[in-house]
């Protein structure tokens, strides 16, 4: 193992919080070795023990629930209320696949001309990669982890250099809850590139599971694509809000603080881009625009409801994305107050009068920035809606059910929260059409991305 190390730093405080192995490619390949071996015997366990073990594991992040949040807060610098709500998420995958771990699947049938019966079984893919980003180091950990042990995988996990300490904390919690060696590898690295090259280069890794940018999306399914290697990838978003004229405003602001700011707006499922009918622009505008400036901006051990942006790269992206769309015609007409603390703060910004064809609206902004844009002819703004190569999250906040599902149906996304601004649930498929991404995670169909089906065809003399 390389005896290199990096340092992890709060972006809230700019203090280093721990040091990790920097390891490279042979280090990557050392923990495919681990991870081959091992996946005999745990492909070959009895379901009901891995179940048992993933239940186990849940147990022991509520256990630890706390110290695991702290621990988000410190390398991610997300509140703490967002943090505990993250391993209360995160632990929930355990325990959702440990009750699918036990239903695999499979199938029995005759052959339709006789004389044969089909046995359909599924099987796990193999040795799966798993290759995780920053914004919620627990739960997108587990999310993965949970369906890959469930099927009967065994995974090399690499976590975002940002935040690998929440990574190396359950792999700790998996081999205290009977995870066996060589099962659950994590690898930290500030080599990503090398590292998750060498695996998908390696004819014993058959499975990618990425979450993260489409760009750096596009660039793994191309690397996947020369050994045909199953990939699963959860990319970025551009989710709109839609407020109809008849939509319960309280109800709508609530549900668009949440879907917009939101571990500070660094979410692909964060609202994007707001459309509000210009009926009710004016109360929607007033009522969001205090709930925003009353937001608490800091450290996590402060309190503060709105933590820092992931580095300073970041910071500096945003404030520039602020300032391009007030030159092209937009007015800041709400903030909150920033903190006297040296970590990556960008204030909370609302920014109204915004064209429809703003850049703004075009791209992911990943930070705490809400630009709003007025409407008025629903097929027109369902144009403007579409009109993203991205296609993962949506909100829709209407008074009458019945339209507000019309107008998610027809809405180009993968998932859309109606009258509520939050999609994720380990019981639900989550992922997203168009170029962001391929595959579901939770659910069914979270377990069915682990695992390859086969079937025995029988011979059956007729009497």
């Amino acid at each position: 193992m390389s005896a290199a190390t990096f340092d992890v730093e709060d972006p809230a405080t700019l203090d280093v919080v721990g040091q990790v192995p920097d390891l490279g490619v042979e280090d990557a390949t050392a923990a495919v070795d681990r991870a081959a071996a091992a996946f005999p015997g745990w492909a070959a366990t009895a379901p009901r023990h891995r179940s048992d073990v993933l239940r186990r594991a849940y147990e022991l992040m509520l256990r630890d629930r706390d110290e695991l949040a702290a621990l988000i807060a410190s390398e991610n610098g997300k509140s703490l209320t967002d943090a505990a709500a993250e391993v209360g998420y995160a632990a929930e995958f355990f325990r959702w696949f440990s009750e699918e771990a036990v239903r695999p699947g499979g199938d029995y049938g005759v052959a339709p001309a006789g004389g044969v019966r089909t046995l359909v079984s599924a099987r796990p893919v193999g040795v799966a990669a798993l290759v995780t980003p920053w914004n919620f180091p627990a739960a997108m950990a587990t999310r993965k982890i949970g369906p890959a042990l469930a099927a009967g995988c065994t995974v090399v996990l690499k976590p975002a250099a940002e935040t690998p300490l929440t990574a190396l904390a359950i792999a700790r919690l998996l081999t205290e809850a009977g995870v066996p060696d060589g099962v659950v590898e994590v690898v930290t690295t500030t080599d990503a590139p090398g590292v998750v090259s060498t695996w998908l280069a390696d004819p014993r890794v058959r499975k990618v599971s990425f979450t993260g940018s489409t760009g750096v999306g596009r660039t793994l399914l191309r690397q996947a694509a020369d050994r045909v290697v199953n990939a699963s990838m959860e990319l970025g978003g551009n989710a709109p809000v839609v407020v109809t004229e008849d939509a319960d405003l309280d109800a709508a602001v609530a549900g668009t603080l949440v879907a917009k700011f939101r571990n500070g707006g660094q979410a692909c499922t964060a609202a994007n881009r707001i459309y509000v009918h210009r009926d009710v622009m004016a109360d929607f505008l007033a009522r969001f625009g205090a709930a925003v400036e009353k937001l608490r901006v800091g450290t996590a051990a402060d309190g503060a409801e709105i933590g820092p942006l992931i580095t300073a790269a970041a910071a500096d992206r945003v404030r520039r994305v602020i300032d391009r769309a007030v030159e092209d015609g937009a007015r800041i007409s709400h903030q909150a107050a920033l903190p006297e603390a040296p970590g990556h703060f960008v204030a909370p910004t609302v920014l109204a009068d915004v064209a429809p064809e703003a850049a703004i609206l075009r791209d992911e902004i990943f930070g705490p920035v809400a630009p709003i844009v007025a409407w008025d002819d629903e097929e027109a703004l369902l144009d403007l809606v579409n009109d993203t190569e991205y296609g993962l999250a949506a909100y829709v906040f209407a008074g009458e059910l019945g339209r507000a599902i019309r107008l998610g149906e027809r809405i180009e996304a993968g998932m859309i929260g109606l009258n509520r601004g939050i999609v994720s649930d380990p019981s639900a498929p989550f992922g997203g059409v168009k170029q962001s991404g391929l595959g579901r995670e939770g659910a069914r169909d979270g377990l069915r991305e682990f695992q390859e089906t086969q079937y025995l065809s029988v011979d059956w003399p007729e009497a």
